[in-house]
């Protein structure tokens, strides 16, 4: 079998995800919504959808990939995009049920951890080692950018007196440009879109960053901790939250100029977020984490989910409910009993 999704590559057939029986109880480490439906993307290659808002699950059954899949959007109702290791990037025209293969590069030891569906047919794909790649045709083809955001505004310094040897003042503008170039390699666990043009990515090692035009172009944000983070979430108005590593928490009223930092309850990873319909912020994470906020995510209440297993992306569901993917496969979540502090899972 050959296609010119990859013979264009000079590359062979590849191979696809093997039909599953427990396809939906698998390892599924994202989630996103098709129109109505809802798709996960996991282990093996394997995706799975729901048109019942999570009651049930149907395998793909076209998915040219088995590596770990890390990362699903979708563009509408119809055309979606899922990355994974192996620098994998799949593309869908009907809803999630089948997928081609558009680009895969697994010398480079560059896995793709998150993609962003946008206007206009473009897409973002981003991942280890500040790996970043664009698409203007919906993935059917890509190019790969060099990361290179510039850092945060440093507070302004008097001018070199006149006596300053000219070389001293050099260095120094050498060494601001320096700062910003190529990223670090740090990499970039995900990517979100915030209000307009405007995008977040969470990274490694604290890093965070906003964009105000789509991606064009990146500024490093000012960040509370040094530790990764995994996700962020944009709210209402200028106020967003990010988080990561052992429970931590914060949230910006400006965008993440500054940062407050939230109370959780839990120093267990936090990974993934959504915001429901009426407002209330859910975040869960591992160990069955389920942070839920019916304030903006200005203070949270932990539900503890009973069997533990770990959480890694989640979506509005229903009224009250999320549709949860993680180490168990996916689930709904009930988040009704959030202000006594009870969770309700299913």
């Amino acid at each position: 079998m050959a296609g010119p999704a990859w013979a264009d590559e000079g590359r062979t057939a590849p191979l696809y995800a093997e039909p599953a029986r427990l396809a939906a109880h698998s390892l599924l480490v994202a989630i996103a919504t098709a129109g109505e439906r809802l798709v996960a993307v996991g282990d093996r290659g394997i995706v799975v959808f729901s048109d019942d808002k999570g009651g049930s699950w149907t395998q793909a059954a076209s998915v040219p990939s088995q590596v770990l899949l890390t990362g699903v959007c979708f563009l509408d109702a119809q055309h979606g995009v899922a990355v994974g290791h192996d620098e994998v990037i799949l593309t869908s025209a009907d809803a999630g049920r089948t997928w081609q293969r558009t680009h895969y590069a697994p010398e480079a030891q560059h896995p793709l951890l998150d993609v962003w569906c946008g206007a206009d047919r473009h897409v973002i794909a981003i991942g280890a080692y500040s790996t970043y790649l664009t698409s203007e045709d919906a993935g059917a083809s890509w190019r790969e950018v060099g990361f290179t955001p510039a850092p945060w505004p440093k507070p302004a310094t008097p001018a070199p007196s006149a006596s300053a040897p000219p070389a001293a003042a050099g260095r120094a503008v050498v060494a601001a440009a320096d700062e910003g170039a190529g990223g670090g390699g740090y990499h970039l666990n995900r990517i979100v879109a915030g209000s307009g043009a405007r995008l977040y990515i969470a990274g490694e090692a604290g890093h965070l960053y906003r964009s105000e035009d789509s991606g064009s172009s990146w500024l490093t944000l000012p960040s509370p901790y040094e530790g990764s983070f995994f996700g962020v979430l944009p709210l209402a108005g200028e106020a967003v939250l990010a988080f990561g590593l052992r429970g931590n928490l914060y949230r910006s009223e400006d965008a993440g100029s500054s940062w407050r930092r939230i109370e959780t309850g839990t120093a267990e990873m936090l990974d993934g977020a959504t915001r429901l319909d009426d407002g209330t912020v859910a975040i869960v994470g591992l160990s069955g984490v389920v942070l839920v906020s019916r304030d903006a995510g200005r203070t949270f209440m932990l539900l503890q989910q009973a069997d533990r297993a770990g959480l890694a992306a989640a979506v509005t569901a229903a009224d009250e409910k999320l549709a949860a993917v993680g180490e168990g496969g996916a689930r709904v979540i009930a988040v009704t009993g959030a202000a006594a502090g009870s969770g309700d899972t299913r």
